[in-house]
């Protein structure tokens, strides 16, 4: 498995990372045995990030890892693990973002719990709260690495100027972004910032929620599902479109002789020897093809044919609607 530096000054990581929220039912109904076979996969083939947050399935994910480290007292010692807090909801249940340390301590609290752990490796802002300062949340989480509850923290959706401003006042170690062939927009500065500044660009939903695998979501599955039937790029005419789009990309897949999945997360580890990919799966067979793409290093040739198929811009649809787009930081 190739390395990464999770931070300029962090632990060395997998290449490939894992994404938990697949272990709730987010993109379908799966259970426990199942997330515990991935697991064991990733044991097995030397992914050692596990990334998870405490709104996952309210909680689900981390008390799923918890349960995993429980059972194989070893498996602490492997794992890298992140988790992260702020999204939260008023009297009124709307959406709102807390980056107090107040929030951010009672939420770590209820993580540590969840997991088993008295410290996480990597403790993130889920979203920025815009009526405080990036310097002041800064300073929230960096007093929860002084109370020895996280080793490092990170922000997840914020622009390139915020992690300026917030590196000036504590070390980050990583922000995450959506980063795939299908929503190329933090080629746009993050990518760029992150390298600068010593910090890992970890890139979620780096398979575009399925559109660059072998194994698309159906329309049908993608009506069940609460998040993806209300997003753009999966709303008639777009999603056909789209299908279209990347079928392409499987045909060159399949010629190059690599599951679509892995050369998307091959072409993401191409893109910078700080980005490490957070793929999420509920299967282990889909979790295989996935690994594959760390295995697969691509020439320039091949990052060319890549781009043919799916040139910048391709996709049909916003990576988000109206409302999934409050919390994120637009930049460009």
């Amino acid at each position: 498995m190739q390395k990464r530096r999770l931070g300029r000054n962090g632990p060395e990581i997998s290449a490939l990372g894992f994404g938990a929220m697949s272990f709730t039912d987010f993109y379908g109904p799966t259970d426990e045995e199942q997330s515990h076979a991935i697991l064991d996969l990733a044991l097995e083939a030397g992914v050692t990030h596990l990334d998870t947050a405490n709104i996952y399935g309210m909680g689900r994910s981390e008390q799923v890892i918890g349960n995993y480290l429980r059972k194989n007292p070893g498996a602490r010692e492997h794992f890298v693990i992140a988790t992260k807090a702020t999204i939260t909801r008023d009297a009124d249940g709307n959406r709102r973002y807390d980056n107090s340390h107040a929030h951010l301590e009672a939420e770590l609290d209820k993580s540590l719990k969840r997991l088993g752990l008295d410290c996480v490796d990597l403790f993130y802002a889920h979203r920025r709260d815009p009526s405080m300062s990036i310097e002041e949340a800064t300073g929230n989480l960096a007093r929860l690495v002084e109370s020895g509850k996280t080793r490092a923290i990170g922000f997840s959706e914020i622009a390139p100027s915020s992690l300026r401003r917030a590196v000036a006042v504590h070390p980050v170690a990583a922000v995450q972004s959506e980063y795939s062939l299908s929503t190329r927009f933090p080629d746009l500065g993050l990518v760029q910032a992150t390298a600068e500044l010593g910090v890992a660009m970890v890139a979620f939903s780096p398979v575009g929620r399925s559109f660059l695998t072998d194994r698309p979501l159906s329309l049908d599955a993608v009506k069940a599902l609460d998040f993806l039937r209300l997003n753009p790029r999966f709303m008639e005419p777009n999603y056909s479109a789209n299908i279209a789009q990347t079928d392409k990309f499987r045909a060159l897949a399949a010629e190059m002789g690599v599951p679509a999945a892995g050369l998307a997360i091959a072409w993401l580890l191409r893109r910078g020897d700080h980005v490490i990919p957070i793929p999420g799966t509920r299967s282990v067979d889909h979790f295989r093809e996935l690994l594959a793409g760390a295995k697969t290093l691509l020439t320039d040739e091949d990052m060319a044919r890549i781009e043919a198929v799916l040139p910048v811009g391709w996709a049909h649809g916003d990576r988000y609607s109206d409302a999934q787009w409050v919390g994120p930081e637009r930049y460009c």
